[in-house]
């Protein structure tokens, strides 16, 4: 059977059955229902006669992980995708867990980020093993929880010690091929003026008009130590939260007054060969400009406390490597055109299980995955087409990488 025969018994109704199926568990983070989707995988893998079971994550929660064993002598290949959701937020139309399909676009909470690139690596070794291929090396499909917790899952299976020549993550970045992504530094910045009534407003330090000055300038804010202008292009900051009143206990009541403190939250991106405290100190120069702007303000800045939680790591692997070139051959043989491959953007702003794999589990990826433009949105949802060429372009992934 020639590749054009096994992509062709893709059966695409049931691929989009069993997306619409996962779409359906409320998989909320840190839910009994993510516990359920990882015991709905374990049962599906072992239905396909995957070597299937469901593994420990700290907190109570569970992984599911299955493998597909080869003959021996070729490369094992790892996909890794979480299955806990973030919460439905106001505006959907459509029913969040209800797996809607239409003649476009499958829909519900979850689905873009990122059930549609778990379901299609599932979908990609069923058709392989229902057409007969048999491969050299293994293929381990991995379903972790906690990727909203900074990555507990994930780290989880490293730590006890699952590893694969390669890996895909398949978080959605529209199928292109995403070859470095940022870490994220949570930061707090708190100014300290000094109150006066309104009626002497013109001798107070007004913290609320300092933060106004100051926050279009974080967001504009270009971190330094960029390696090339490609790692650049996934420099960010932004800030998210503010509250501004009078003392550290920001008090609100009275409003006559000049607000003398400022507590500010926000995140800094930045690329590999830069750092945190690299970020850090950008932040503390541009405190230091508008202290000068503000005299006597008083400004720090410092990294906010996540009480134990993970943060994503940076990401990057070459673009000559062998699992990305053997994906950008894949997506050229089933769409016809050359793949984007690169610091993607915005994917490359988020954080993903990619460095995770990458710097705990020593192992070398890529981030490709359907989904993406309706991504954490009201009605969110996938192209039909993206994800039934995802599915294809796994398929001849693991044909070329496994043997």
């Amino acid at each position: 059977m020639d590749t054009a025969e096994i992509l062709a018994r893709l059966d695409t109704d049931a691929a989009l059955a069993f997306l619409s199926r996962m779409v359906q568990h409320k998989s909320y983070s840190q839910t009994e229902g993510e516990r359920e989707l990882a015991r709905f995988m374990a049962a599906s893998m072992s239905g396909l006669g995957l070597e299937a079971e469901l593994t420990p994550v700290p907190g109570g929660r569970v992984n599911a992980v299955g493998r597909w064993r080869g003959t021996g002598g070729g490369k094992s290949l790892l996909f890794n995708g979480h299955i806990d959701t973030n919460p439905v937020t106001e505006g959907w139309t459509v029913d969040p867990w209800g797996g809607k399909i239409d003649d476009k676009f499958i829909y519900g909470i979850g689905c873009s980020n990122m059930k549609a690139g778990d379901a299609a690596y599932f979908c990609a070794v069923k058709t392989l093993m229902d057409a007969g291929v048999k491969l050299r090396g293994d293929v381990i499909l991995t379903y972790v929880v906690g990727e909203l917790q900074g990555g507990v899952g994930t780290l989880a299976l490293m730590d006890q010690g699952l590893r694969a020549d390669c890996f895909i993550n398949s978080e959605p970045t529209d199928l292109q091929a995403m070859t470095m992504h940022a870490a994220a530094l949570s930061f707090v910045i708190e100014l300290v003026g000094d109150t006066r009534h309104l009626s002497k407003r013109d001798e107070a330090i007004d913290a609320i008009a300092a933060a106004c000055d100051l926050i279009p300038r974080l967001n504009a804010l270009a971190l330094s130590g960029a390696k090339s202008p490609e790692h650049a292009t996934i420099n960010r900051v932004h800030v998210g939260v503010v509250h501004g009143a009078l003392g550290k206990e920001l008090h609100e009541w009275r409003s006559p007054q000049v607000a003398d403190f400022v507590r500010i939250k926000g995140s800094a991106r930045y690329a590999t060969g830069q750092s945190e405290d690299g970020a850090l100190a950008d932040l503390r120069r541009e405190l230091k400009a508008l202290e000068a702007r503000f005299p006597g303000l008083k400004a720090t800045v410092f990294s906010e406390d996540r009480g134990g939680t993970p943060t994503m790591p940076t990401f990057e692997v070459a673009k000559d490597s062998q699992i990305v070139q053997a994906v950008n051959r894949a997506y050229r043989a089933v769409r016809g055109t050359d793949q984007p491959t690169g610091a993607i953007t915005p994917p490359g702003f988020y954080g993903t299980d990619a460095g995770h794999l990458q710097h705990a589990g020593g192992m070398e990826g890529v981030v490709c995955g359907p989904g993406g433009r309706y991504n954490t949105m009201p009605d969110e949802r996938v192209d039909i087409d993206d994800y039934l060429d995802m599915i294809r372009v796994y398929m001849l992934t693991i044909m070329e990488i496994c043997g």
